[in-house]
């Protein structure tokens, strides 16, 4: 089991363990998008998959996301990267991977760069373009005012906003990854535009490896997250 997990500003971060075989001291964390939590139904099909290739992983939730403690209008990428550290930290003697979905892939992409803990990296439709993706999703609406859409439980805050500007975008973070890293992306996806993870690969000079899902959409469902999960376990078994 995994002990408690508390950030550096002393949340809790909610997690839900999935065990592997006995003897595998590998473990994959999985890291939601911005609005989500550890339960999208993606990322607990994809911990059931893991589980039954004898792989285990934690889902977490990001502070003030889900069940974790701490406020949504405080959840920025900046922050988030931290609350990743702090798992990290709770995971002394494993061999870590990593797989972020939509923020949570630049997330990723944003510690992997700097943090030789990350041995494994995966990308699920992964944002690249963080101002871009910004400007066109809620450029329209209010900071203090407007809600990601249209959820009242996820205000847009003026600290979010601020943060994905100056992110900006993880381009020469990509430049700097060099372990073992898989880019899926559903060619139907509105959200993060599949021309990020094309940007991600192309600034890795080929070096991770992308698959493009026809028809997925951005949160792989339907059939999407059969063939996201079936992608994502038959990489890892030959990336370990």
């Amino acid at each position: 089991m995994i002990p408690e997990i508390r950030n550096s500003e002393g949340e809790r971060l909610d997690h839900t363990f999935h065990p592997g075989s006995d003897d595998c001291r590998e473990i994959l964390v999985i890291g939601h998008g911005v609005t989500g939590n550890k339960d999208r139904p993606a990322l607990v099909a994809l911990s059931e998959a893991l589980a039954a290739a004898g792989i285990p992983s934690l889902r977490i939730s990001f502070s003030g996301n889900g069940e974790s403690e701490g406020s949504f209008e405080d959840s920025t990428i900046s922050k988030e990267v931290a609350d990743l550290g702090s798992v990290l930290d709770a995971l002394a003697g494993w061999r870590i991977g990593y797989v972020g979905h939509s923020m949570g892939g630049a997330v990723g992409v944003l510690r992997a760069a700097g943090d030789e803990r990350i041995e494994t990296l995966v990308s699920l439709a992964g944002m690249v373009d963080t101002a871009e993706f910004f400007e066109r999703k809620f450029e329209e609406l209010t900071p203090g005012a407007g809600n990601m859409w249209d959820k009242p439980e996820c205000p847009l805050s003026q600290t979010y906003a601020d943060d994905m500007r100056s992110v900006a975008t993880v381009l020469p973070q990509a430049e700097q990854i060099e372990i073992p890293w898989l880019l899926v992306h559903g060619s139907a996806d509105e959200v993060v535009l599949p021309k990020d993870s094309r940007l991600a690969q192309g600034a890795t000079n080929g070096r991770a490896e992308l698959v493009e899902l026809e028809g997925a959409d951005h949160v792989f469902s339907d059939a999407g997250t059969a063939s996201m999960t079936a992608c994502v376990v038959s990489w890892l078994q030959h990336n370990r």
